[in-house]
């Protein structure tokens, strides 16, 4: 069951009206409290590593080499601990975290170990053990556990999605309402490269076109770097802002409203950074400073219900520790999640740091996961929406039995 609507005032007159019921667990309100669950996926493998830097790692430097964030880089990282930084394209991240509403988890991965985007996406969003064909994602199926086990009216609860197509970890016998954000998210330039580099081989005269037409030939040099200053970066960064933005506020609104949703999700394009990454400016910069400016956004429309909800910002894996011959990094395993919110135990970073010596590094090339990304998800649903743990291993993470929920997230 869908609905799709063109506009925010359209997304909350229609869930006014379809949300008879907000969802919230029956435990949970009977504690006082009416918690929120907002799950942002973001696709195409997030660099943790440039994301939040372990500055203390005596191998970082050695590790990344020039694009390694420190300290003493020209524009310094946002200290968050001794041993780990953030990317200072996120100054609301790093307030949030200060001021208690924000974890790091580090080094984490799904149980996925191969590399496919596809694949990597599917398990992160089903909750499977392994890729497999299904129709189901694991966010669904957790708020039909709920609605098992409480009906109100013979209505279940229900959930909502942000953007052109419902995600996967929405997907399933739970009702979700779907909304798409006016904006239109802009292509990654490492989506416009490859595009360049298609029609280089079939179309010369179009790939000439799409140079002139979208500013790609100033800065696509051999050596696959760029100038410092694009005069199509800052179009894009802000397209990319106001997509991020408007994405972040219709969600918070549903969340907010006192009939809406409590539990949503929202997939965000375009993190596949082969080329160009960029250490303060680039591909990189622009995508963490629209997920910053996103949070804020979210945070800010909230309101009151900030101090109810946890945003968990997740991703199908990491990407390598070394940079690649065109500044940018391959397809990895272990990376960050982040955790953002009111109801968060925050300013920590919560990580079994594995070290950044080739010996210890996944297949010699990727950072170790030593966190299981369903530990974390299995908290947050046993402690904030309170879902009876006896559904995990067979309904919601099927052969997840390893995977034992942790606590003291919220």
């Amino acid at each position: 069951m869908s609905c799709i609507f063109t506009s925010r005032r359209q997304f909350l007159a229609g869930s006014a009206a379809f949300f008879a019921w907000a969802g919230t667990p029956k435990l949970a309100r009977a504690e006082g409290r009416d918690p929120r669950l907002l799950t942002i996926v973001l696709r195409g493998a997030l660099d943790g590593l440039a994301t939040v830097a372990p500055v203390g790692d005596p191998d970082w430097i050695s590790a990344r080499g020039d694009l390694a964030l420190s300290s003493g880089s020209k524009t310094p990282t946002l200290k968050l601990t001794d041993f780990y930084a953030l990317h200072p394209a996120m100054p609301n991240l790093h307030r949030m975290f200060h001021a208690g509403h924000a974890t790091v988890i580090h080094a984490t991965s799904s149980s996925y170990r191969d590399r496919s985007h596809f694949d990597g996406q599917d398990v992160l969003e089903s909750g499977l053990f392994k890729p497999s064909p299904t129709a189901t994602g694991w966010l669904n199926r957790a708020l039909d556990a709920l609605a098992t086990e409480e009906m109100v009216k013979g209505q279940k609860a229900q959930a909502f999605a942000v953007g052109p197509v419902m995600p996967m970890i929405v997907r399933g016998p739970a009702p979700v309402l779907v909304w798409a954000p006016q904006q239109v998210l802009p292509a990654s330039e490492d989506t416009l490269m490859r595009l360049l580099g298609l029609y280089k081989q079939t179309d010369p005269d179009l790939a000439r076109v799409l140079e002139e037409r979208l500013s790609l030939a100033p800065f696509i040099q051999s050596e696959g770097t760029r100038p410092a200053t694009d005069p199509g970066e800052s179009v894009r960064a802000a397209k990319l802002r106001a997509y991020y933005a408007e994405a972040a506020t219709g969600a918070a609104q549903a969340l907010a409203h006192a009939d809406g949703p409590r539990v949503g999700a929202l997939a965000l394009e375009g993190w596949d950074t082969h080329a160009s990454e960029g250490i303060v400016a680039g591909q990189l910069n622009n995508m963490l400073g629209a997920l910053d400016g996103a949070l804020a956004a979210a945070e800010k429309t909230l309101g009151p219900a900030w101090n109810e909800t946890v945003i968990a910002i997740v991703t199908e894996f990491g990407r390598t520790v070394k940079i690649n011959g065109s500044y940018g990094t391959d397809h990895g395993t272990a990376t960050v999640a982040l955790l953002v919110g009111g109801a968060v135990k925050g300013g920590r970073v919560i990580a079994d740091w594995p070290g950044l010596k080739e010996k210890d590094q996944y297949e010699g090339r990727d950072l170790m996961p030593t966190t299981d990304l369903r530990s974390v998800l299995k908290g947050l649903l046993a402690d904030h929406l309170r879902v009876d743990v006896d559904y995990f291993d067979e309904d919601i993470f099927p052969g997840g039995e390893e995977a034992k929920p942790m606590g003291g997230l919220v």
